[in-house]
């Protein structure tokens, strides 16, 4: 019997992380046997996330882009309404006025600088 993956690159997740534990909240970029690379916040300081987002202080969240190795991984979740709780993304909408899928979107390219270029 084979099991769909419920997870796709676009989905909003939590990871719960051990050694040493960490919950964080993000957009999946990619997953594969090694681990999963998601865009996200930790969730330690979540009421001080949504209150940067809503002061139009955003440029101030600890918002990156990680590679999780899966032996570090002890659970992911869909970010998805569960027994009447709000979603995360619900709940950062409703506080900020904000889509979380453009907040947790990938950073502008930065813009070629010629002290950077590689010589052939």
């Amino acid at each position: 019997m084979i099991i769909a993956m419920p997870f796709r690159p676009g989905d909003l997740v939590v990871v719960v992380l051990h050694s040493p534990r960490e919950r964080l909240w993000g957009r999946i970029l990619g997953l594969e046997a090694a681990g999963v690379a998601v865009r996200g916040v930790d969730l330690a300081p979540w009421t001080e996330v949504l209150t940067l987002v809503r002061t139009g202080q955003a440029d101030q969240v600890a918002l990156s882009t990680r590679f999780l190795p899966m032996h570090r991984i002890e659970t992911l979740y869909l970010d998805e309404v569960s027994s009447g709780a709000p979603s995360l993304a619900d709940t950062f909408l409703d506080h900020t006025g904000q889509d979380p899928h453009v907040f947790l979107a990938d950073p502008p390219l930065p813009k070629p600088s010629s002290r950077h270029r590689r010589n052939p």
